[in-house]
């Protein structure tokens, strides 16, 4: 049984647990049953991932869902057998349910031609601009959740590429903690109704903050 501030969901091979971990890590290929050493593992993978999807999408790129597969089996193929592929559970954090497995085909389709099509490459002339573009792909991304596990990482460096084509810098998400998390997944559910507005206020501090860590 997994432990309460985890994921739940349904009895399916992705929700299978590694014996001897107590149900707190998803059964992988390395056979870790530290949550904390497998964190490490992915963010070793995930700055490996950082360097190659920057080398990999230039600034006049449209980003396709075929994509965001790429971009979840490169960083975790070696870790879970499902990476890259949509999630075949029902997931929830928190006593919020995101969408249901059977309909995320169908909504990241609608999210490519809705979104990424309309929004990517991302070449905004303001800052503001760019923010909003960056807050409803976000968004519309984090509410399928299209995968068992990694969701907000893809979600950001999704933002952080589609800055990049803007001209900006890296995006500096270090402050999302503590209230600001709260505000994070507020902003995230308003985002049911359409509402992008919250988001867009996030991703302008974001923008700033980066832009002064670059002394810009």
């Amino acid at each position: 049984m997994a432990p309460a501030d985890r994921y739940d969901s349904s009895h399916f091979p992705e929700d299978q647990y590694e014996p001897g971990s107590n149900g707190a890590v998803l059964k992988n290929l390395l056979g870790i049953t530290s949550k904390e050493t497998l964190e490490r593992v992915e963010e070793v993978r995930f700055e490996r991932l950082m360097e190659a999807a920057a080398a990999r999408f230039d600034a006049d790129y449209r980003f396709t869902t075929l994509d965001l597969l790429w971009l979840h089996k490169f960083w975790l193929e070696d870790v879970f057998t499902w990476a890259g592929n949509y999630r075949s559970v029902n997931i929830g954090k928190g006593g919020f349910m995101f969408a249901a497995a059977t309909h995320v085909p169908a909504l990241m389709a609608q999210f490519e031609d809705r979104q990424l099509a309309r929004l990517t490459p991302c070449r905004s002339d303001t800052n503001e601009a760019v923010a909003a573009a960056l807050a409803e792909v976000h968004v519309e991304l984090v509410l399928i959740h299209p995968f068992r596990e990694g969701n907000g990482r893809i979600a950001r460096l999704l933002s952080v590429l589609m800055a990049l084509q803007a001209g900006l810098p890296p995006l500096d998400f270090s402050e999302l903690q503590g209230d600001k998390r709260e505000e994070y997944f507020a902003a995230v559910r308003a985002g049911m109704d359409r509402n992008y507005r919250p988001m867009e206020e996030i991703f302008i501090g974001v923008i700033g903050r980066s832009l002064e860590c670059c002394g810009l």
